[in-house]
Parts: structure tokens; C-alpha cells; sequence
């Protein structure tokens, strides 16, 4: 699987489009759990995109194992949860250290803004925000690629 085969061959320029949607709902659950989490809990953002990240890897396997890749079924549902749930394991890990990175970069930027009547929005929520989409979006490549050569290799 190359970057090439996405742009020129239309079956896998479609599938990355499924993945890309099916990852889109997967980061609202996944933003969603996380703002739930540091809102009602008081869980550490750390932990908390953690939690998150693995509601979303629920919700994303499902939908791709049924949406993105309806024709996998020589592997058992069981073989391809555990491939799939080991490959985000690894991109929770190439995850933490960009989102810890960027969090307090992007909360600085934010330090003079205040939204909305009692403080909703505030600069943490923003930096958490924007840390938590820029490590989706680099991981979401990481996802797509493995996937597809390890977990979804039974499609043509």
C-alpha cells in the first residue's frame, strides 16, 4: 500500500474516504469523551485523552470492519479487533507525546481569550483542543496505512 495507490486506483481512493469519515465520527466521540471526562471527572488530560482515544477505537472498528470494509471477511471478527486494537495502540503511543507536546503551546496561544458566559471555553480547553486534532490528523495516516496492510490485507 503506497500513497500512490490511494490517489490513482478509485476502490482504495474510496476506502480512505470511508476511513476518513468513519474517523471524523470516531474523533467526535473521541473529543466528546475527552471533554466529558475533564469537565465531570476531573481525570488528568493525559489520562483522559487516553480513555477517549479508546472509546474511539471501539466505535472506529466497528464501522470500518462493516462500512470502509465490508468485503473482510476471511479473517475472524476476534483476529481483526485484536490487530486493529494493537496498530491504535501503537498510534495512542506516537499520540500522547504530540498531543503533551502541543497542549501547553496552543494554551498559551489562547491565554487572553475567554468565551461564552461562565468561562466555557476557556485557553486550556482550547489547547486541548487544538493539541488533541493535530495528533488525530497525524495519527489518522498512521491508522489508515497499517490497517489496511495488516488488519484489512484480505481485500483486494
Amino acid at each position: 500500500m503506497k500513497l500512490s495507490d490511494i490517489l490513482t486506483n478509485p476502490r482504495e481512493r474510496e476506502r480512505f474516504l470511508k476511513f476518513a469519515v468513519v474517523g471524523a465520527f470516531g474523533a467526535l466521540v473521541d473529543f466528546g469523551t475527552f471533554h466529558l471526562l475533564i469537565s465531570i471527572t476531573r481525570l488528568a488530560p493525559e489520562w483522559a485523552q487516553a480513555v477517549s482515544f479508546s472509546m474511539a477505537i471501539t466505535s472506529n472498528f466497528i464501522w470500518n470492519r462493516f462500512w470502509t470494509y465490508p468485503d473482510s471477511r476471511s479473517k475472524q471478527i476476534s483476529s481483526q479487533l485484536v490487530t486493529f486494537f494493537l496498530i491504535n495502540t501503537v498510534g495512542l503511543a506516537i499520540r500522547t507525546p504530540i498531543f503533551t507536546g502541543l497542549e501547553g503551546p496552543f494554551r498559551s496561544l489562547f491565554e487572553d481569550f475567554t468565551f461564552l458566559p461562565f468561562g466555557l471555553i476557556t485557553a486550556d480547553r482550547l489547547g486541548y483542543t487544538f493539541a488533541l486534532g493535530v495528533a488525530v490528523v497525524v495519527v489518522m495516516f498512521w491508522n489508515f496505512f497499517i490497517n489496511r496492510v495488516w488488519t484489512y490485507n484480505d481485500v483486494e
